[in-house]
């Protein structure tokens, strides 16, 4: 045997390593503000000031600048941020939220889309049931939506498209005062199509 001692492995040796995964801490991302920033938040060293008056008073200190809004009552608001320094002013910062709140309500209302319903008929169609296309074409008017008149002929009607011209006038006769002809009436295939829009609507 060798002299140097033989080594005797124990069940303790095969045992793995305990490993301790440490969490970091989670932190929740600050709450953006929407809208321009407004006093404490303003973290410049310097801003181009204008007054509560309309002046402008050229490139001050943030702190004197804070504090001319709070000698006036009124907040620091930053109307230019992109401008070196950017640009403040005196102002009532809630009012001039409420007053951009309500500039961008009228951009959406201008900005909203006309629907274009379909009315779809027959040369032959009742009374009763002509009435009742009648009610929907004017619901459709009042809410801003464009309307497409749809007369489709079957069979032998196709002989009788002026029949079917006729009820198209009756229609555009019975709408002159709410509404205007976009395109006047059309055969296309075996349908003759017109399209009314509301009076005032491009």
């Amino acid at each position: 045997m060798s002299t140097t001692s033989r080594q005797v492995l124990t069940n303790s040796d095969y045992r793995f390593k305990e490993t301790k995964t440490i969490r970091r801490p989670f932190r929740a991302q600050a709450p953006q503000k929407d809208g321009p920033r407004a006093n404490q938040d303003i973290r410049v060293p310097e801003v181009q000031l204008i007054n509560d008056e309309g002046d402008n008073l050229g490139v001050v200190s943030i702190a004197d600048a804070l504090a001319m809004a709070d000698e006036a009552g009124l907040d620091l608001v930053e109307i230019a941020p992109n401008s070196v320094p950017p640009v403040c002013k005196i102002l009532d910062h809630g009012r001039f939220k409420y007053q951009a709140q309500k500039r961008a309500a009228e951009a959406r209302k201008k900005q909203s889309t006309v629907n274009v319903k379909e009315i779809k008929m027959r040369p032959n169609i009742d009374t009763h049931d002509y009435e009742v296309k009648m009610r929907n074409m004017r619901r459709f008017f009042d809410d801003g939506d464009k309307v497409k008149v749809t007369l489709r002929f079957r069979g032998r009607e196709m002989s009788h498209q002026n029949l079917g011209y006729q009820l198209l006038m009756k229609v555009k006769e019975e709408t002159v005062e709410i509404a205007k002809v976009e395109a006047e009436p059309k055969l296309e295939g075996r349908q003759m199509i017109m399209v009314l829009a509301p009076t005032g609507t491009k």
